[in-house]
């Protein structure tokens, strides 16, 4: 009866191990995460408002963002001519209204639609880039859909040159282990969500993958320096630990109202939002 107790006992405790050694952020080597920590606010596909001519990730929403003094997130994926564009869906069909998906079109293809019938059009990373000027640091989405890393490549390439602030993050792990390896120096964040409660990863097929995700399983692939994670699922417990036991870093997405970003500060050390203008007493007590 003894030896099934300690077995039991010495069971619970490796497998506690290692969970924490799964979800683990990157410890040693950090790098100076001064910019980006504590109090950081950052405008979710620039400072947009669609629906008054501002378009999300557009030059227009970028230059607003940076002459505000707020960091800016945005989204980055190829075209089919593996050509970084700024761009969040993986088709043009909201932004555009065509049912067009952004790898499958060339940049000069791209260039021909207009986001929501304004003047703007779709801006390369190298456009956007040339409008921030290093003004505000930015979060990096890298959007790599598949298991090619060129995405992250073509990315790096013109972000190594870029003389600004700026940190990468995506949903994909395997993006964040390619930094890991390639471009150690840079902060690297993973993103996350409750995908397990999402009726779409409920099957058996994509269910282990989601439960994974979800609780940060794969983070020994990349040993991110934090956690990108929805703001609705605060309460995920290996969120939690890599914030309180580890000291990683954690960035809520999205904030979308002043009295959101006040139950986030004390829970969040970055802050992405979009939908409102925080007021400048929410940017002084939190930024």
């Amino acid at each position: 009866m003894m030896h099934t107790v300690f077995l039991l006992i010495n069971t619970v405790i490796v497998l506690d191990v290692l969970y924490l050694y799964l979800i683990m952020p990157r410890i040693p080597r950090r790098h100076d995460e001064t910019v980006f920590k504590k109090g950081s606010l950052f405008a979710h596909r620039g400072l947009f408002d669609n629906a008054a001519g501002v378009p999300e990730n557009s030059l227009r929403a970028f230059e607003k963002a940076a002459a505000m003094g707020v960091g800016i997130e945005l989204d980055v994926q190829l075209s089919a001519d593996g050509v970084p564009v700024v761009f969040h869906d993986a088709a043009l069909t909201r932004m555009c209204g065509e049912e067009q998906k952004v790898t499958k079109l060339s940049l000069s293809e791209l260039k021909k639609y207009s986001l929501l019938d304004t003047d703007e059009t779709i801006p390369t990373l190298e456009e956007a880039l040339g409008v921030i000027r290093g003004r505000v640091p930015l979060l990096v989405e890298i959007k790599m859909e598949t298991a090619s890393p060129e995405v992250c490549r073509k990315a790096d390439r013109i972000l190594s040159s870029y003389s600004g602030p700026y940190c990468m993050e995506s949903f994909n792990p395997f993006a964040c282990l390619w930094y890991r390896i390639r471009r150690p120096q840079v902060l690297r964040g993973q993103l996350s969500d409750g995908f397990y409660r999402d009726a779409a990863f409920r099957r058996p097929k994509y269910y282990a993958f989601a439960v994974a995700l979800s609780f940060l399983l794969l983070d020994f692939l990349s040993r991110p320096d934090f956690i990108a994670y929805n703001y609705d699922y605060r309460n995920n417990m290996s969120r939690r630990l890599c914030r309180r036991l580890f000291r990683g870093w954690s960035a809520a997405w999205t904030i979308k109202s002043e009295e959101q970003l006040e139950k986030a500060a004390p829970h969040f050390d970055v802050c992405i939002f979009d939908s409102f203008m925080p007021s400048q007493v929410a940017q002084q007590q939190f930024g």
